[in-house]
């Protein structure tokens, strides 16, 4: 699927990989589900994601946690009139060069939650997502700079990444543990 450029694209396509990777987990076995992700030995997988995260639990929380930024983003910007005042899309004490600190950060923070919490929180965090992008016009999202603390991006890419393409990751993460699973 193309990344999205409007509104309704945005919206389409975010709801369609949230539906197939809540099935796609759904309709995992209980070997899947309790087998810890291991890609160790597929060399080509180098990004800190394929190390860090151990089991679908790990995957939800991570863009739970993400939703949880997205959803801050223009909540706290909501006043600004001009770049300078902008509140970052990212806490403070990260950046986009350390933001796999954060990750890890939110990873060591949600290690005593439960699937099924975990399960929940994303549910949620969808939906409030998603009538967030609602809110929005088709130009407030795909305009870029329409919004000064967005600087020279659009906002709908944020949202884009934060939903539809995130998904997507996360389900070539899954079916990559579930292909490791079937060689067991």
């Amino acid at each position: 699927m193309p990344r999205p450029k409007t509104k309704e694209d945005l919206l389409k396509a975010s709801e369609e990989n949230y539906k197939a990777l809540v099935k796609m987990i759904d309709e995992m076995t209980e070997k899947e589900l309790t087998t810890p992700f291991d890609f160790s030995g597929e060399p080509s997988k180098k990004e800190a994601h394929w190390s860090r995260d151990k089991n679908v639990r790990d995957v939800l929380i991570h863009l739970y946690e993400w939703h949880q930024l997205m959803l801050n983003f223009p909540k706290n910007n909501a006043k600004v009139t001009d770049k300078k005042s902008a509140i970052a899309f990212l806490p403070s004490e990260y950046s986009w060069k350390t933001y796999g600190d954060m990750n890890m950060m939110f990873w060591k923070r949600n290690q005593k939650t439960s699937l099924e919490t975990a399960k929940e929180l994303f549910a949620h965090s969808h939906a409030a997502v998603m009538k967030l992008i609602k809110k929005y016009s088709n130009e407030e999202l795909f305009t870029k700079k329409y919004f000064p603390w967005v600087g020279t991006s659009a906002l709908g890419e944020y949202f884009v990444s934060n939903t539809s393409s995130h998904y997507d990751w996360a389900m070539k993460k899954i079916k990559a543990h579930k292909r490791n699973c079937a060689k067991k």
